[in-house]
């Protein structure tokens, strides 16, 4: 009898699991939340080859990045390297870490959580054309955004909050210089954008500061 109806439970749960499953999967594919591959942080060239390297290109191929070179990117460009204390690749004053990394690509606008190493999906529209005054902005595959929250500063004048987060912005950006440099992409950083009405589409609070923004991609064949 405790067979007979063992198995009959054993059914039970098999068939439930079959009729959630297809809800469950559609809900799954509409996450907001994509988990990067674990970065690729061993290899690439020397430092020195790299610096040597280091250039601002401004033709771009529309091929996407890999789902590994995305993540290799972002964890270069500011990563957390040192998972005892948060730290990351690139310095911030105070550890302040003012700056959210921004992503917009024909997918929609992403932001960048590095401590989960995932990104969350903010926009499904393709607001590339917003990120600079230049063509070559509406082709490549990526632009970076570098968003400073004066919020995350708890002192100091707004000009104060504007040098902290520019510099912060710089150093971010000059390591994704050297990872483009180390993987054969092209990459340029840009100061000239439209904030107000970039800032409006992105739906940024106040407090929230576009520095730069940074064009990366496969250089133009």
């Amino acid at each position: 009898m405790k067979i007979k109806l063992m198995a009959r439970l054993v059914i039970t749960i098999l068939v439930a699991g079959w009729l959630l499953s297809p809800p469950l999967a559609a809900a799954a594919q509409e996450t907001s939340i994509i988990k990067l591959p674990q970065p690729q942080v061993e290899g690439g060239k020397p430092l020195m080859d790299c610096l040597k390297a280091r250039q601002s290109q401004r033709e771009f191929s529309p091929e996407k990045l890999s789902p590994q070179f995305l993540s290799n990117l972002l964890w270069a460009a500011y990563g957390i390297n040192r998972p005892d204390s948060g730290k990351r690749t690139a310095p911030s004053a105070v550890n302040w870490q003012n700056i959210d990394l921004y992503l917009a690509t024909a997918d929609g606008l992403f932001l960048y959580e590095a401590k989960e190493h995932a990104l969350v999906q903010v926009l499904k529209e393709d607001i590339r054309a917003l990120t600079g005054t230049q063509d070559f902005v509406k082709v490549a595959p990526v632009n970076l955004v570098y968003v400073g929250d004066y919020a995350r500063i708890p002192r100091g004048t707004d000009e104060d909050k504007r040098f902290y987060s520019g510099a912060h912005a710089a150093f971010i950006a000059q390591n994704v210089y050297l990872f483009c440099a180390s993987e054969g992409l092209a990459t340029v950083v840009r100061a000239s954008i439209n904030r107000e009405e970039l800032a409006k589409a992105m739906k940024l609070r106040p407090e929230q500061k576009i520095m730069l923004a940074q064009t990366v991609g496969y250089p133009k064949k």
